[in-house]
This record gives structure tokens, C-alpha cells and sequence, in this order.
């Protein structure tokens, strides 16, 4: 049977002034050469943090709902088996221990028994553990190490790591090599953010004086530093796979509507915050256009493969562009949409190729409603057996 695929591609132009969202080992704005022309870039990791970060900030999500990555899964996990129990910090630490080491490979580490990589845990699949044990800690713990280990050993802790996943699990995916039965596949791929015009690195250089210096005494700074920057017009995209979310959240329809939801809002909103005290640099974008499609996804950063140069205003052009590359795929490549909800200026210079392209501009909101409204349609109006 061929299998059913819904993808919700997302497509933003966004103008950020002078600003270091995203800085390499050597404190610069990251770069990259694309169409022959050096770009600002900013990491798709990056722009997946503050996503991340925007479930509760943003959002109506409480950390208790989301995932948290860390080497520090015994301590978290201490800490809910002292508060549930009448375990002591010091038992609770052993039980943890002894929980996670049959599955996971822990050890000594700076801030208590760590385990060897960063692990993307659910808070709520932590708790599923704390209730394996909570109703016999105190007779656990009696126990002698070797004991503990083995009283201990059959329980399904793995197993509570691989359902029941958070929305930040299930959109982001799990990778740990050497478990492979931890390995949660992401629901979501970001690219990299370009500019879709050269830049060039500037420098902004700057002193501080002391506050308490004399008049009488000399005037000069007592700091100076300079901190790199670059302005740019960005093409941010980004996709998600509705039945590959669908499967990490257990075929729960609602929590699958309400996490494409979650994901279409933030990685909107969400913006780096590398020197953001320095540069105030948020901003809103352009343009954002959520485009359903059930073939594959279509990143149309092609349409920036020759650099917009201009001394008067890119995200106009910029806009003009993405709309001829949505024609272009649609008609050379079959690609057509099934479905595209946008959020635009309507008085941009080439109105009817952009309403063409993107639908007539709506609100954020009723442009995500329309999207989670044909997720909604996908998921139950036909199989999603993969």
C-alpha cells in the first residue's frame, strides 16, 4: 500500500539589523558561501534552541510538559524520588544510580554521577521511572549495592524512555549511539538560516569608563573591546513530517495537532539570543508561509542562488523571488501544494505573482489554524500506517 506522507513546509524572510545572533569559536557572526557570494548564516541549532526555549516562554507549556537535555538524568531523577518518597538526598542518589545504570552508562562527573553524553529526557518519562519504585524506595534501598543492582536489574526503565514522549522529543528526535533503542527520529529538520545578499563582517568598537574616575585624573577608558556584527535579510525554512510526529507521540491525534501547532508558532516567533543585549536585534519577519505538501519537502533556497544586490530595501525582492520559485516547482517539478496559508505585507511592489504563490495575507493565527486544520484532515481522513 502506498504509504500517505504530510509534510508542513515553513518558509520565512526576516530582516534583522546589526546583530551577532550566531558567533563561531572566534566571536564572528558564522558565515557561509553560497551562489558564489559570502552570506550571514545562523546555525539551524541555534534557531532549534530558541525554539525549544520558546515552548515556555512563549507558550502555554510548563516545564513538567517538555523534555530537558542533560548529562544530569540521575539528579533530576534523585530529586523526584526524594520528593516522592521519604528517601533522603543521599539514598535517593543511590536509588537513582542504581535505576540508571543497568540502562545507561553513568558516571563520576563534576556536578554528581553523570552519564557519558547529553540525553533528551521527558520530565514526565522521568516520573514514569519514580513510579516503579516509589511504593518499596525504603525496602530498596535497605539493600546492599549488589543487591540493589540486582533487585533493580529487570525493571523496565528503558522502556518508560521510549514512550510517552514531549512535544520537544518528538519534534527534535533523540539520538544516543550506543542504545540504539533510545534513538528517537526527529519530526522536524531546520536549515541553516542565510541571507539571501552578500555581507560583509563590520566591527563595532566600543569603550567603557569608570564611573568613579576624578575629574583631575586621566581621561581615558578603562576598557575597550570590539564586538563583530552583520545586518541581513534571512530565508529561514524549516519542515515537518505530520506522520512522523504522529507515530513519536503514539498516534494521539490531539497531542499531534497540538504540537505542530506549538512548532508552526514558535519557530516563528523564536529568535537567537547571541549578544541580543548588545543589539536588540528581534524583530518580526516579513513573510511566513506554512505550505502543505504530500510528496516531499521543497526547500526554495534556490531562489537566492543568485544574491539579491540592491541600495533600496531586499525583503520586497526577496519576496518576489520566494513567489517565483513556488511557480517554478509547481509548474517544472509537479510539486504543487495541497494546501498554503501566508503571512505577508499585501503592499509589496509584485502583489498578484505573491498572492498567486502564497494566498491572500492572513493573520498569524488564522494562518496556523488553516495549517492544523489540514494536519487534522490528514490524520483522520486517511491511514497513517507508514
Amino acid at each position: 500500500m502506498t504509504e500517505t506522507r504530510t509534510y508542513i513546509d515553513i518558509h520565512l524572510l526576516q530582516t534583522v539589523p546589526p546583530s551577532n545572533l550566531n558567533r563561531d569559536d572566534a566571536g564572528s557572526p558564522k558565515q557561509a558561501i553560497y551562489g558564489g557570494a559570502r552570506r550571514a548564516r545562523v546555525s539551524s541549532q541555534a534557531w532549534k534552541r530558541a525554539t525549544r526555549t520558546a515552548f515556555t516562554e512563549d507558550l502555554d507549556y510548563s516545564p513538567s510538559q517538555l523534555g530537558t537535555r542533560t548529562k544530569r538524568v540521575s539528579t533530576l531523577l534523585a530529586e523526584r524520588l526524594a520528593a516522592r518518597t521519604s528517601l533522603d538526598d543521599e539514598a535517593a542518589t543511590r536509588l537513582s544510580n542504581a535505576l540508571l545504570a543497568h540502562d545507561l552508562d553513568i558516571k563520576p562527573g563534576k556536578k554528581g554521577t553523570e552519564t557519558a553524553y547529553l540525553l533528551f529526557v521527558g520530565r514526565n518519562q522521568l516520573d514514569a521511572i519514580v513510579d516503579l519504585v516509589a511504593d518499596r524506595a525504603a525496602e530498596l534501598t535497605a539493600l546492599p549495592d549488589d543487591a540493589l543492582a540486582k533487585a533493580v536489574a529487570d525493571l523496565p526503565v528503558r522502556a518508560q524512555l521510549t514512550v510517552k514522549h514531549p512535544i520537544d522529543v518528538a519534534l527534535f528526535g533523540r539520538m544516543v549511539a550506543d542504545i540504539p533503542t533510545l534513538n528517537v527520529d526527529a519530526a522536524t529538520q531546520v536549515a541553516h538560516a542565510l541571507s539571501v545578499h552578500p555581507v560583509e563582517i563590520e566591527f563595532d568598537y566600543y569603550t567603557a569608563v569608570d564611573d568613579e574616575k576624578k575629574p583631575d585624573e586621566d581621561a581615558g577608558a578603562a576598557m575597550i573591546g570590539t564586538v563583530e556584527f552583520t545586518s541581513a535579510t534571512l530565508y529561514r525554512f524549516a519542515t515537518l513530517d505530520v506522520q512522523q510526529l504522529a507515530g513519536n507521540l503514539d498516534q494521539d491525534l490531539e497531542a499531534t495537532v497540538e504540537a505542530a501547532r506549538a512548532f508552526l508558532r514558535a519557530f516563528v516567533t523564536a529568535m537567537p539570543t547571541g549578544h541580543q543585549n548588545t543589539f536588540a536585534h528581534r524583530t518580526i519577519p516579513s513573510l511566513v508561509s506554512y505550505i502543505v505538501r504530500t510528496n516531499q519537502p521543497v526547500n526554495l533556497v534556490t531562489a537566492f542562488e543568485k544574491p539579491i544586490r540592491s541600495r533600496d530595501g531586499i525583503a520586497a525582492a526577496a519576496t518576489t523571488r520566494l513567489a517565483a520559485e513556488v511557480d517554478r516547482t509547481s509548474n517544472a517539478w509537479g510539486l504543487t501544494p495541497l494546501a498554503v496559508a501566508s503571512v505577508y505585507d499585501p503592499a509589496l511592489a509584485d502583489a498578484s505573482t505573491i498572492a498567486r504563490a502564497f494566498g491572500e495575507s492572513r493573520s498569524l493565527a488564522d494562518a496556523i489554524d488553516a495549517t492544523t486544520a489540514t494536519v487534522r484532515t490528514r490524520l483522520t481522513g486517511t491511514s497513517t500506517t507508514r
